[in-house]
């Protein structure tokens, strides 16, 4: 038996650093490192399950091909040299025929490490000359916003959160999806701290914390503006700190006075004494820190909300106060050498077209620019993409050649020509950072790939041999990359890392300059060393340049508002096919107030089926007040199943996108539910 170290790859804020027990070759068990400075050993039950994960019976261990008709799932096994053969004379055919624009990848972040979720791939697809993939699906809109106020994606460090006296978690169910941030939580709490939780649903999170607040879908904006105007109606601001590091107070001062309590609480369902009470706290507790979540910017007006929301710590002048401010996101600060791994200068000029990803279902069925050949790797499309109808119906084509890099026969694979076995990472080498801590870590391979699995980093290499690239970047070794990486002058926080000092200590913090002052504890601002209340660069971009509720796009004529939050025990759809965690989470259910289901006549556990003009999928109605009236919940993305009739939450979606940075808007679907007996 010997224990190694290793990192969770999972698309979670917290990269986990892990403890893996192989005992012959196999992993016989994984624990948390207890000695990781923010982790501490804690990890979730969908980790702990990972070995079920490496050595599941259905896992896809060499190259298939199809033999039946696209949704079939019939395969026969090849050889790697005969998958390349195929995958070179499609290509070759359809760029001679349709150009190497109708080439599309399609890739998220299954796999959380650099080199297999952004590397060698992007340097193929880029001398490729493919079609270039807009990667907006989960953090983009917020992401976008939160960078309007702030300048950067880039906030408090979530170690410093210990000190805080007030905690707000602002649409994010940190108990399921930042569980680390829960924990610092609870230590803040051992030393005075309140916990606020602030949701549509009352989640894990609301249960957990010292006070919930229910709001309504897609209203967060408002309730920010109605926290300002209380601020600065009471006097709770710190004008020094606004007139010294702000831009546009006046502007919004005046413009905060439009959302008066009464008409922030007809919007939002947050009652005046609760508004009231929620600004006084936030206004006299300092150090105050907000933690800026995920759900909420899946609506139309989501960047807007973020941006909105990331304006209230600089009112009370929570910046450069250890434990204060906000975080959306933190990958500013490990901003890497993103060129040099992914080298844009082997795209051809003029550039590619450019696909937003949420958009997949109409690029596949857009006839006069058709995608001629899909790439699927590190996601599972025909289960997350929005709008799946149509999504399906274009992967159906006989006319798409499809090829899926995947660990098992997803949804996806059943419309594919090719799949492709694929490592886990444990028999990876990569390079890891978190969007929500400040430390980078190294992964070195576990156990070596089992059956014929291959990396995405081996994948790309080997294909880039087969099309005839002699690029010397194409024989760059992973070592090689991960240096690549890592210099990179423009970001002083990697001062002092290396590959070298990653493999000795496992993981190395960031080197933020000590919070000696303001300017350095506060991220970089778009008007210099300003916060930007009043931003210009939105005004430039024919947005509100104040923060502002805008109201939901969505058509009104489906009365209830569905959103489709993360599960406890998958991420998205990783880990729907393990046994242990499918029997945790027990089956898909559809949350609905008591009110809406005696409206309808569904009585509890009753199949019903939620529609709009997408489409139609059956669940099991559960009764509970944990959801409001007007809205419905189904958790978590489960892989479809014919015997059970499982169906994608996506079925329902739409592709509209939000507001800014080209971000999903999957929590602003409108649906209508019926009991399936009054069918």
């Amino acid at each position: 038996m010997k224990r190694v170290r290793s990192v969770c790859p999972l698309d979670c804020p917290d990269t986990c650093s892990l403890l893996v027990d192989v005992e012959g070759g196999k992993i016989e068990r994984v624990t948390g490192h207890p000695d990781h400075p923010v982790t501490q050993g804690a990890i979730c039950h969908k980790v702990r399950r990972f070995p079920e994960r490496v050595y599941h019976k259905d896992r896809v261990l060499y190259p298939l091909r199809r033999t039946g008709p696209k949704g079939s799932l019939q395969f026969e096994r090849i050889s790697w040299s005969e998958a390349y053969d195929e995958i070179k004379r499609q290509f070759q055919s359809v760029i001679e025929t349709h150009g190497a624009e109708s080439i599309l990848p399609y890739s998220f972040y299954g796999n959380m490490g650099i080199l297999n979720a952004e590397g060698m791939d992007r340097r193929f697809f880029h001398r490729l000359g493919a079609s270039r993939l807009e990667r907006t699906i989960c953090n983009s809109a917020g992401a976008a916003g939160f960078t309007y106020t702030m300048g950067a994606n880039a906030g408090t460090d979530p170690e410093d959160t210990i000190y805080s006296k007030l905690i707000l978690i602002w649409g994010c169910n940190v108990v399921s999806t930042n569980m680390h941030q829960m924990l610092l939580a609870n230590e803040a709490r051992k030393r005075g701290a309140k916990i606020v939780v602030i949701d549509v649903h009352n989640n894990r999170s609301a249960k957990w914390a010292d006070w919930f607040i229910q709001i309504r879908p897609g209203t967060d904006a408002a309730l920010a503006l109605g926290i300002m105007h209380i601020l600065i109606r009471d006097d709770l601001v710190q004008e020094d700190f606004l007139n010294q590091y702000t831009v546009g107070y006046d502007e919004l001062k005046r413009h905060a006075g439009e959302y008066t309590p009464e008409k922030v609480s007809a919007i939002t369902g947050v009652s005046v004494e609760d508004l009231r009470s929620l600004a006084h706290l936030y206004g006299t507790t300092t150090p105050s820190f907000i933690r800026i979540g995920n759900g909420l910017q899946h609506h139309d007006n989501g960047g807007m909300i973020v941006r909105s929301i990331a304006c209230l710590p600089a009112l009370t002048g929570q910046w450069g106060i250890r434990g204060g401010g906000a975080v959306k996101g933190n990958s500013y600060y490990a901003t890497l050498n993103t060129r040099g791994i992914q080298r844009p200068d082997l795209l051809p000029k003029p550039l590619p077209r450019s696909v937003n990803m949420n958009r997949l279902g109409d690029v596949l069925l857009e006839t006069a620019r058709p995608v001629k050949a899909l790439f699927v790797y590190n996601s599972n499309p025909a289960q997350v993409a929005p709008d799946q109808n149509k999504v399906r119906q274009g992967l159906l084509r006989e006319d798409l050649f499809t090829v899926v890099h995947d660990l098992f026969l997803t949804d996806t694979c059943q419309y594919a020509d090719l799949v492709l076995p694929a490592t886990s990472h444990f028999e990876n080498l990569d390079l890891y950072k978190s969007y929500w801590h400040l430390y980078l870590q190294l992964h070195e391979p576990v156990i070596p790939p089992v059956g014929e699995c291959k990396s995405n980093f081996t994948l790309f290499k080997d294909l880039a041999k087969v099309m005839g690239f002699t690029e010397p970047c194409f024989n760059d070794s992973e070592e090689e990359m991960i240096e690549t990486a890592l210099q990179y002058e423009n970001n002083p926080y990697l001062r002092g890392i290396s590959f070298q000092s990653l493999r000795e200590k496992g993981w190395v913090k960031l080197a933020l300059p000590p919070e000696t002052e303001l300017s350095e504890a506060v991220p970089p601002t778009p008007t210099g060393k300003k916060i930007a209340l009043y931003s210009e660069r939105l005004e430039r971009a024919g947005l509100p340049p104040l923060p502002t509720h805008v109201e939901l796009s969505e058509d009104t004529s489906f009365p209830l508002y569905f959103t489709t939050p993360p599960n406890h025990h998958f991420l998205n759809s990783t880990g729907a096919n393990v046994p242990a965690l499918m029997a945790a989470e027990r089956r898909p259910v559809l949350q609905i107030h008591p009110v809406d289901a005696l409206e309808r006549g569904v009585e509890h556990g009753q199949l019903v089926k939620i529609f709009n003009d997408r489409g139609s999928i059956v669940l099991q109605a559960d009764i509970t007040p944990d959801v409001q009236p007007g809205l419905v919940i189904s958790q978590g993305l489960w892989w479809d199943d014919d015997v059970l009739g499982y169906q994608s939450v996506n079925v329902l979606t739409s592709q509209r996108i939000a507001d800014m940075g080209g971000g999903a808007t999957f929590f602003s679907t409108r649906v209508e539910v019926v009991s399936v007996t009054n069918l």
